[in-house]
């Protein structure tokens, strides 16, 4: 399995990626380790808003690269509606919403 996922930032801007284990890629980034994205890296990640699992590495890719060019307004009813085939008008049955949501905790 593979995901799609993005991330929103402290600054509020959204980063998208893929990984083949999620909570795992989730926790690099929150915790700014050695394997998270530069991105994530200068901008603070805060919040996991959304991800899709598929099967394979190629359909992850594709989507991120249709996600990322999005404007920040298309990203943000992404977000919101989880809708791909009407906003990237992509085949949805491919797509599977993941619907486990982590956010990075403050201590």
């Amino acid at each position: 399995m593979y995901y799609t996922y993005m991330l929103r930032c402290e600054d509020n801007s959204i980063y998208t990626g893929i990984a083949s284990n999620l909570e795992r890629r989730m926790k690099e980034h929150f915790e700014k380790s050695k394997k998270c994205a530069k991105y994530t890296l200068r901008h603070t990640a805060k919040k996991l808003e959304c991800a899709w699992q598929t099967e394979n590495r190629a359909l992850a890719s594709k989507l991120e690269y249709a996600i990322k060019q999005l404007t920040k307004q298309e990203k943000e009813e992404l977000i919101h509606k989880h809708d791909l085939g009407k906003i990237l008008g992509i085949e949805v049955e491919k797509y599977k919403i993941y619907n486990k949501k982590k956010e990075k905790t403050s201590d």
